[in-house]
This record gives structure tokens, sequence and C-alpha cells, in this order.
């Protein structure tokens, strides 16, 4: 595997786990020290472990909800203080999926939803006074965020915005800091499990894509490290939506 990532920091949001823990552990393959973090002690410690155990050795873990101020700050707090420095961020938090039509969602579901965009501002807030020249952020979106439909529409939505904001900090960053999003289509993940219990038929979502499978987290994680690492150079302000092929035909 490549070493794009030899001598750079990277912090992941929400990467005990799914996209963001896949994410961490392509960075850390690839030379990265890396700064996970999630909201319990526990899947923290245990995702440590997990990329301890696959070699990756420059690794430390905060506990961060980053909805929370005070873990905000000490998520890059603790970065810089193990790590001396940052180099990449990927916005990967999310909240939990709402099943609710939007003429039955409560103020409080639009609460919850809206940290998708908010904590993204919020951590390179925190962050961006620290972020060396050349570095590079990552946002996660969806392909829903281009195309927001049932059963999840506030969270397409929000994801939406993540699109917008992608450009909007592109061009406020520049020119010390690239800014790229991520958009995956629907895959099999922890965060997603309500929603495959439910109704997910992935058979119907094979046969949606040009190439009659759906993508794996590995692969999305692929993409990110391109975006982030030198390779990815000459993007900024773009979002790579990974379908295989799903959103060329919408």
């Amino acid at each position: 595997m490549a070493r794009r990532f030899q001598g750079k920091v990277a912090v992941v949001t929400a990467s005990s786990e799914g996209i963001g823990f896949d994410i961490a552990e392509r960075f850390g393959l690839e030379g990265a020290s890396v700064l996970i973090s999630c909201r319990k002690q526990r899947n923290v410690e245990e995702a440590v472990e997990k990329l301890k155990a696959k070699g990756i050795n420059s690794v430390h873990g905060v506990v961060c909800h980053v909805a929370n101020p005070e873990h905000r700050k000490n998520l890059i707090h603790q970065t810089l203080e193990k790590f001396g420095k940052i180099d990449v961020v990927v916005s990967n938090a999310g909240t939990n999926l709402s099943a609710e039509p939007f003429m039955k969602i409560p103020e409080s579901i639009h609460d919850n939803a809206w940290e998708n965009v908010k904590s993204a501002i919020l951590i390179l807030q925190e962050a961006a006074p620290h972020l060396n020249k050349g570095s590079s952020v990552i946002l996660v979106s969806s392909v829903a965020g281009d195309d927001p439909l049932p059963p999840t529409p506030i969270h397409g939505v929000t994801k939406t915005a993540l699109l917008g904001l992608t450009k909007a900090l592109a061009k406020e960053m520049a020119p010390h800091t690239r800014v790229n999003c991520i958009a995956p289509k629907f895959l099999p993940t922890p965060f997603a499990e309500a929603t495959i219990k439910k109704e997910t038929n992935w058979e119907s979502m094979e046969e949606a894509t040009m190439h009659e499978r759906v993508g794996t987290i590995s692969e999305v994680a692929a993409a990110a490290a391109f975006l982030a690492s030198d390779d990815g150079y000459y993007t900024t302000g773009e979002t790579w939506m990974l379908s295989i092929g799903v959103h060329a035909r919408l």
C-alpha cells in the first residue's frame, strides 16, 4: 500500500466503526498518525486496539460528542498534545436516521438532524488555526444529499447542505487547505442498521447499480484517502459521488 500520509496527522470524527473507522484505518496504513473519536470510551478503546492489531501504532483515541463544545476543544487539544500538528480533518459524525416525513417531523428531531451540518463547521473552527499549509478537509455526505428521498428525508436534506458547505469552505480555507466531500450510496454500516432491518432489499440495490453490486466501506475509505492526499491536490470544493453509477442515473 502507498505511504501517502507518512509523517502526517489525521483527525477522524465518529471513527470507532463503519466508514469513519475504515477511513482512519486507511490513513494509518498509509503512514498517518491517527486521532480517532466517538461518544463512548469503551468504543474508543476497542477501536484503538483494532487499529494497533493491524500494525497502526501511531494512534490515539478521544471521547468526543461533536455537539459538545468542550469535547470539540478537547479533541483538537489532544491531537496537538499527542502529535503536535494537524494535516487532515475528516468530519464523519452524523445523527441518527429519522424516517418521519417532513410534515410530521417534530422540532426536536430537526435540532438533532441539523447537527450534521453544525458540527462539521464547529469542529473546523477549532481545527483551522492549527492546520498546516497543504492540509485537507473531507466532509462525509451521502448520495441522498443530491436526491433526498424517503425513508429518511431530513437526513438527506442535511446531507444536501454539506454539499454547499464543501464549496463555501473550499473558498474560505484556500489557498492553504483543500476541502472536498465524499457522498457514498447507502452502505451496510452499523449507523444504517435500523433502516436496513426495516426495509432494505440488497438485491434490488445491487440491480440498481451499473455493476450490479453495492459498494464497500473500504472503497469509500480509498476515495477519502485519494482526495486527502497529495494525489488529490488538483481537487477542492468538489463532491465525489460514490454510487457505482446509481447517481449517474438520477
